[in-house]
């Protein structure tokens, strides 16, 4: 993408942060509605900060408005708690953004405004902003729904009723052999995309759909939650404790039909339909429950992310990008690794044992949409818009 097209990007990523800030009542803006999301005002204002710290402070020197703003949004500051309620009031936190992000638009478009830097190279810099944005928009997508859930009333009857179904047994084949993951070096890849590896896999089947709300009712009605063989120690400890039962935007009616609530309201759940709102404990459960079964499905666990992004590459992956795929392998730093543009965007992340997620969601946007794209999160995490996806052994 040349300069002109994702400078208009950049634009846009700006104007739908500010956008559904302004969309949102006052109380709405400053309100946490999880413990592990802040609130939708300080997502917009941590985008601004981001751009304030690099193009203000990094480049150019400057810091005297990001110095005024960092104990708001730099995590070892203040707890997010914290952080979130002692932000300004909306109007003036909307007005503040303007103003800044209009500036920030002007020096970028207008060459000469920011000094030359290695960081500006192929626009890599402007890339890596786009898609902090992208990211925090997604995260308050995620904050709107939560709210979701804790103000909805009661009344909703199902219409169509979701039946529990057997796994599916339709799988994808990928023969043993060499294969590259990994960016080659595209300016939007972030550093823990790089640099690109050359891997030998062992063959594996790769279910060509990720589970389903049928599959996931039947684990659920096999009793899944109430058998510890199927859950690790840690995932037993976190169910007993969470009292989890269900996916986390899984409510039923009056007749006790299972119904989602989403961004919009209630809806019917298809048995088709990728299941999300479930954490990485409660895919593991269902993996393993799945093996139990036997036959074609013994074996069954929880992709690897290098399975997934060469099955992807490999054409044969079609079915994915509605809901974001929980991966049985840490998230960690690829064979020669080097941070960028600071270690504080990958690094503090590798040693902690956190689960990776693969393919986006439906409220992805387009810039993170790539196969070699890489998330994480916590394996308690149910909030994310996340679902599940399964492999199997080679078979014959």
């Amino acid at each position: 993408m040349s300069r002109g097209p994702l400078l208009g990007a950049l634009s846009a990523a700006h104007q739908l942060l500010l956008n559904l800030v302004e969309s949102q009542p006052a109380e709405v803006v400053a309100r946490q509605y999880h413990p592990r999301l802040a609130s939708l005002g300080w997502y917009l204002g941590r985008s601004l900060y981001e751009e304030l710290y690099w193009l203000r402070e990094q480049l150019l020197g400057d810091v005297d408005l990001s110095e005024r703003v960092r104990l708001f949004f730099e995590p070892e500051a203040l707890s997010l708690g914290e952080q979130c309620a002692r932000l300004p009031p909306k109007e003036h936190l909307l007005n503040w953004a303007r103003e800044i992000l209009d500036e920030h638009l002007w020096r970028l478009a207008n060459p000469g405004q920011l000094p030359a830097s290695p960081w500006l190279r192929d626009d890599r810099l402007l890339w890596f902003l786009l898609q902090e944005h992208a990211r925090h928009y997604e995260s308050m997508l995620q904050v709107l729904a939560q709210r979701r859930l804790l103000e909805s009333g009661s009344g909703y009857l199902v219409r169509k009723r979701l039946q529990a179904q057997p796994p599916r047994n339709h799988s994808l084949v990928v023969e043993q052999g060499h294969y590259r993951v990994g960016s080659r070096y595209e300016p939007q890849a972030y550093d823990n995309e790089l640099p690109p590896q050359i891997l030998k896999l062992s063959r594996f089947r790769l279910a060509a759909q990720p589970v389903g709300n049928g599959e996931y009712l039947a684990f659920m009605t096999a009793g899944g939650y109430a058998q510890p063989e199927f859950w690790s120690p840690d995932g037993w400890a976190w169910r007993q404790d969470s009292g989890v039962t269900h996916p986390d935007h899984w409510r039923q009616d009056d007749q006790g039909h299972w119904y989602g609530l989403g961004l919009h309201g209630p809806c019917d759940l298809l048995a088709s339909e990728p299941v999300m709102g479930i954490s990485q404990y409660e895919a593991q459960a269902c993996a393993n429950w799945v093996a139990s079964l036997g036959g074609e499905l013994a074996g069954a666990v929880l992709q690897h992310e290098y399975q997934w992004e060469v099955a992807v590459r490999l054409g044969l992956l079609q079915d994915y990008g509605r809901v974001w795929e929980w991966c049985g392998d840490p998230f960690h730093p690829y064979t020669d690794f080097v941070p960028w543009p600071a270690e504080t965007v990958s690094v503090p992340y590798f040693d902690q044992d956190l689960p990776t997620r693969r393919g986006g969601s439906l409220h992805t946007q387009a810039s993170l949409r790539r196969p070699s794209y890489r998330a994480w999160g916590r394996r308690e995490d149910r909030h994310g818009f996340t679902g599940m996806r399964l492999v199997f052994p080679p078979g014959d």
